[in-house]
């Protein structure tokens, strides 16, 4: 049951806010409504044959030929956001966030919302097993983003080019090879207990994933063949994925490559940023929690990091560099497409805070020392501000709350859904509902925009993609964050 509120409460807790005394952040959010609606989304991302039991009705099936044109099966998988191309670096990079949080948190979700989510990890993991199915090869991309981009259609209508981008061996793909790695090993913890042989497949297949990336080193953009097909939107190797396959296999090799190359993978280099196209801080928080569950000299360098990027978080702290607030509250980082940084780092500020619970520690941030409770708060106030409690008064989440977000910049969204409007809509005929200030005729439950700038203000402009499209990779992280805060209010 929540807490309710009360004028002498509200007192209570701004008196101790001013007297600086850590305090418990009472919320009338429905977290758990939250964490059903941040799951559903992915229902409406879904490439491929739709299943039975699909709830956003007003999809259907797209893509089926995905693949076809290289006599390969490349259907299914996730768009990334408002277009109807896979890009596979940030999809494994979402997978992965599906499958920590159900590592991390499952154990607190309901069982109804913890089969969906199982669900939601494993339409995008048997895609990724299909894109590593052949030896030394990796698929890493399908659709051409140039003509897609140009068109405004339902994926259901699609008639661009569906371009399956390849990198053969010797050719370098860390990166994506890499974080296929992470993904499927992530997933094969997370269905370990569920579906014990799709686990250890799962995890095959990451350890292979792995030996690509390792063994032909470089970016997967260097690749001349793919190059304009991933640039500019998803071209960028870090130890992420070795420390995965650590959590998920105990085996020590992987604890020795981690050990062994912390300054080649950038322990030290104290990055503050978490997302699909940087692991840094996420690769640090990772390996921390076997530092503090142990006494590894060897690890201590990626938990230094880690400590040092929770300062960053703590206004109070002496950290000599503090991550961006909006005047709202909000982490901001700029660039557009802010709230990925909000929703990533807010997971990790809820992992690192059990892992020192775990092991009874605390940071020191020099003038103060924080704990997890610290930093479940900076947690909370992020999660609750993405929820309605900003400037604007608006949840960034669609379908949550009587405000949010009318006119997302989502194709699919945007469009007469191929239910009630059966005839195509071709490339250019799909610019007038583009142009429409009217909100959008379906709503794409759950979705989380890019959110408002760093002055807190929010248009509801379709056009304006930087604030307005929502993308899996947004969501993904919220996922393990509003289960965590279900489960505690």
């Amino acid at each position: 049951m929540k807490p309710s509120s009360s004028p002498k409460l509200i007192t209570v807790i701004l008196l101790l806010l001013f007297l600086g005394q850590p305090i418990l952040v009472f919320s009338d959010h429905d977290y758990q409504e939250a964490l059903r609606k941040s799951i559903l989304f992915f229902e409406g991302q879904r490439s491929g044959p739709l299943p039975p039991d699909q709830r956003l009705r007003w999809r259907a099936d797209s893509g089926l030929k995905d693949g076809s044109e290289r006599g390969v099966d490349l259907t299914g998988g996730y768009y990334d956001a408002g277009d109807n191309v896979k890009f596979n670096f940030p999809m494994a990079f979402t997978t992965t966030m599906l499958a920590w949080s159900v590592v991390e948190f499952g154990e607190l979700m309901p069982p109804t919302e913890l089969r969906h989510s199982l669900v939601a990890i494993k339409w995008a993991t048997d895609y990724l097993l299909k894109t590593i199915a052949h030896p030394n090869r990796i698929y890493v991309q399908v659709g051409d983003p140039m003509s897609d981009h140009n068109c405004w259609e339902r994926p259901e209508d699609m008639d661009t080019a569906r371009t399956a981008y390849v990198v053969d061996a010797p050719n370098p793909a860390s990166d994506v090879a890499g974080e296929t790695a992470a993904a499927l090993a992530a997933a094969s913890m997370a269905f370990r207990s569920t579906e014990p042989d799709y686990s250890e497949t799962l995890l095959r297949n990451a350890i292979t994933a792995f030996q690509f990336a390792d063994n032909y080193r470089g970016a997967y953009s260097d690749n001349a063949d793919v190059r304009d097909g991933v640039c500019p939107f998803y071209c960028d190797f870090d130890g992420y994925q070795a420390t995965w396959l650590r959590r998920a296999t105990q085996d020590e090799s992987y604890l020795n490559y981690i050990s062994s190359n912390a300054h080649t993978l950038g322990a030290d280099d104290n990055i503050n940023e978490f997302g699909w196209d940087n692991k840094h801080a996420g690769l640090n928080v990772l390996v921390s929690k076997e530092a503090l569950e142990g006494s590894m000299y060897s690890l201590q360098l990626y938990k230094s990091s880690a400590d040092s990027f929770m300062c960053t978080l703590i206004p109070e702290s002496s950290s000599s560099s503090h991550i961006e607030f909006t005047p709202g509250g909000l982490i901001y980082k700029p660039g557009g497409s802010n709230l990925q940084h909000a929703t990533s780092i807010t997971f990790l500020l809820l992992a690192y805070a059990n892992y020192l619970e775990k092991s009874s520690q605390t940071v020191d941030c020099g003038r103060v020392n924080v704990g997890p409770a610290a930093l479940r708060r900076v947690a909370q106030r992020q999660v609750n501000y993405i929820l309605g409690d900003n400037p604007m008064g608006m949840s960034y989440m669609v379908g949550y709350s009587l405000k949010y977000p009318q006119r997302i910049h989502h194709r699919g969204s945007s469009l007469p859904s191929i239910k009630h409007h059966p005839e195509p809509i071709a490339c250019k005929e799909g610019t007038s509902y583009y142009n429409s200030s009217r909100p959008n005729p379906n709503v794409l439950v759950g979705a989380i925009v890019g959110g408002p700038g760093e002055d807190d203000v929010y248009e509801d402009d379709r056009a304006d993609f930087r604030k307005s499209e929502p993308t899996t990779y947004i969501n993904a992280p919220l996922v393990g964050a509003v289960a965590y805060f279900a489960a505690h209010f």
